[in-house]
């Protein structure tokens, strides 16, 4: 491949990316129709308590992080499911008991904070064949199950009442989302960080939304937006020695950014 991707280990990187570009901003979509932005936030905070709890415990940080995940959103889910809290505050619950977790953990071992830097601000540039293998794996089962179970989601989304009365299992559809929303951050984590997951689940979609015109052209817009920032990113950040995770997001932004301010153009004309 031409540069900036000519070596093994850009490719390797770009391939992630990728997949993961595509799949965060597919589950944005949903997480912006219910209002829950910072969910994202919320879990990647859990999956730091389980990134140390691996780290503590000599295994693959990896697992650790997908389970606590997996439990944390699905607690979510049911304290808000049965309004034994709102959904702001189930989440803010989790968000600082996720990070509390995760510091008492930090530092209950020795050079702890030096491992968890890969995962709390993404490690890109060296994810190997096994990481891609895995992130490749998620990204397939995100993307078949949204395809699969998309317009039972968005009707969930927009109205839990009347997709009730309408006959569809909206608990198992909640519980179905918060697992893929999980599955998601975890995937993305080496990528962009745990710190800015949320930014490429959520950045993308608002662009997408000033463009497109239907939930079917959001959910195009946002992969492509989400794709795009990778492969620029990845490319300016190899160019001008840059934190490929950080510069992602940041070109995810500038798309916002410009997109805004073109879409003002024909009013500011008239």
């Amino acid at each position: 491949m031409p540069y900036p991707f000519d070596r093994e280990y850009m490719q390797l990187a770009l391939l992630a990316g990728l997949v993961v570009g595509a799949t965060a901003p597919l589950i944005g979509v949903y997480l912006v129709q219910r209002r829950l932005s910072l969910l994202g936030d919320g879990i990647g905070h859990l999956a730091f308590a389980g990134v140390a709890a691996g780290v503590l415990a000599d295994v693959w940080p990896v697992w650790t992080a997908l389970v606590v995940a997996v439990v944390g959103a699905l607690s979510i889910e049911l304290l808000r499911g049965r309004k034994l809290a709102s959904g702001d505050l189930a989440l803010a619950i989790f968000f600082y008991g996720g990070i509390a977790g995760g510091v008492v953990l930090a530092g209950a071992g020795h050079a702890l904070n030096a491992s968890l830097f890969t995962y709390l601000f993404g490690s890109l540039l060296t994810v190997d064949s096994g990481d891609v293998a895995l992130v490749i794996g998620i990204g397939l089962a995100v993307i078949a199950t949204v395809a699969l179970l998309g317009a039972a989601l968005f009707a969930s989304a927009l109205d839990e009442e009347w997709s009730r009365v309408a006959g569809l299992p909206v608990g198992v559809l909640n519980a179905v989302f918060a697992v893929l929303t999980a599955v998601t951050i975890v995937a993305a984590m080496r990528v962009v960080g745990i710190l800015l997951v949320s930014a490429l689940m959520v950045v993308p979609v608002a662009g997408a939304q000033v463009i497109a015109r239907s939930q079917r052209g959001v959910l195009g817009w946002s992969v492509a937006i989400g794709m795009l920032s990778v492969v620029v990113g990845l490319g300016v950040a190899r160019q001008w020695g840059l934190a490929p995770g950080g510069t992602i997001v940041l070109v995810a932004v500038a798309t916002f950014a410009l997109v805004a301010a073109a879409s003002r153009v024909p009013v500011v004309l008239r």
